[in-house]
């Protein structure tokens, strides 16, 4: 494993995104609040620039309390069609100019430099790579440069919006001493409020607790969390690649013409790998659906979409691509689906329009198919498969 003095790693963080992407479309609402989410009181903040957060406002906030904050706030549905564009877009800069990246969000890379320093500054190539993505998106970034993922990462939230800066090899700890514990990733709000009140509230402070103090405090992830406050992190840069997939398929026993079969079938199959992506905190930028007929040719056929994981989107997405798909009418042997151009993230970041009572139901639903078994709960279209498949008969 590599050192931490043998590394140097770029974090880069596309600022705002989605509401740099929104003024990038329409310059007259730059220096604006701008809320990003649903529009109804019951929708939620799915993003907001930098002059709505100065009124207290933040992601995941409901949109009837950031109404209420900043009553003359401009709200947008969002574009999760234009915010994946750009993604890709900035997504190929990286890729051409770098060896080795890792792409941690739709708007956020981290970037391997480690040995490059042989032949010139590494904060100079980072500083090129930033000036490009600005050119060639239009969109501001910020990035820190440091020896390691935690550093970097936690620097550019600092110099955000707009930013750039290095963190020296052995200035680590000094950098993160004066930060509030909240700052460190993984120290969530119940865990920054518990070491508050032991009087804990800067990173030097927490750095300086025994190890066996903090493991008996919060367990396995009290020692995370202080190996962090000591500016530790061998984590690597996992390499991105696109091809990286999902996929599930079905052979049927007694090939079959029946489209509500065949329907029931691909509902079921898509709502399974959804959940299943859900869980590894991933969205899809592609979906494919195959078919086999009876003669054995094998037809696919599949589409780009904006980021998401969202049940409702893939199901609908793929019921279309099946529509088109099977145009022969003739037995099918075997149906499939597939879902890649893979990134993390997670359901919300596509609730432009759905409600609190949406995420919650969504959350709910995995929350039980998680603790029960993923075939506990399924939608009545995917049940019909289930509850068919002794009745079934060839060319029903």
């Amino acid at each position: 494993m590599l050192l931490n003095n043998e590394r140097h790693i770029a974090h880069l963080d596309l600022d705002a995104f989605f509401v740099s992407v929104e003024c990038l479309k329409n310059s007259s609402l730059k220096g604006k609040p701008l809320i990003v989410g649903g529009s109804s009181d019951r929708g939620v903040v799915a993003a907001c620039s930098y002059e709505a957060r100065a009124f207290g406002i933040h992601s995941a906030m409901p949109m009837k309390l950031a109404k209420r904050l900043c009553p003359h706030a401009i709200i947008l549905q969002g574009d999760m069609e234009s915010y994946s564009k750009y993604s890709r877009l900035v997504t190929d800069v990286i890729r051409d100019t770098v060896p080795l990246f890792e792409k941690a969000s739709v708007d956020e890379f981290y970037v391997d430099l480690t040995g490059m320093d042989k032949y010139f500054g590494c904060n100079q190539f980072t500083t090129e790579l930033r000036q490009k993505v600005i050119r060639e998106s239009g969109l501001p970034v910020s990035y820190a440069l440091a020896s390691n993922k935690l550093i970097s990462k936690v620097a550019t939230n600092e110099v955000k919006p707009n930013g750039q800066i290095e963190i020296p090899f052995g200035t680590e700890k000094s950098y993160l001493a004066p930060l509030n514990v909240a700052k460190i990733p993984g120290v969530g709000k119940e865990t920054a409020f518990l070491l508050m009140r032991m009087g804990v509230e800067t990173v030097k402070v927490l750095s300086e607790i025994p190890m066996d103090m903090m493991r008996n405090l919060l367990g396995k992830s009290g020692i995370d969390i202080w190996r962090k406050a000591n500016g530790i992190d061998e984590t690597p840069v996992i390499p991105y690649h696109e091809q990286k997939s999902i996929s599930t398929e079905n052979t049927f026993q007694q090939d079959t013409i029946d489209v509500e079969f065949l329907h029931s079938t691909l509902v079921r199959m898509t709502e399974k790998i959804a959940f299943q992506m859900r869980e590894q905190n991933k969205l899809a930028g592609c979906v494919t659906v195959k078919l086999r007929y009876s003669n054995f040719d094998t037809v696919t056929k599949q589409l780009t979409i904006p980021y998401t994981a969202a049940d409702h989107i893939l199901l609908k997405t793929a019921k279309e691509l099946f529509d088109k798909l099977y145009e022969r009418r003739m037995l099918v042997r075997l149906i499939g689906i597939r879902f890649t151009h893979l990134v993390p993230g997670n359901y919300q970041i596509n609730l432009f329009e759905d409600t609190q009572e949406m995420i919650k139901l969504y959350q709910s639903i995995d929350h039980i198919k998680h603790r029960f078994g993923e075939g506990l709960l399924v939608r009545a279209k995917g049940l019909e498969t289930l509850q068919g498949r002794n009745q079934h008969r060839p060319g029903r």
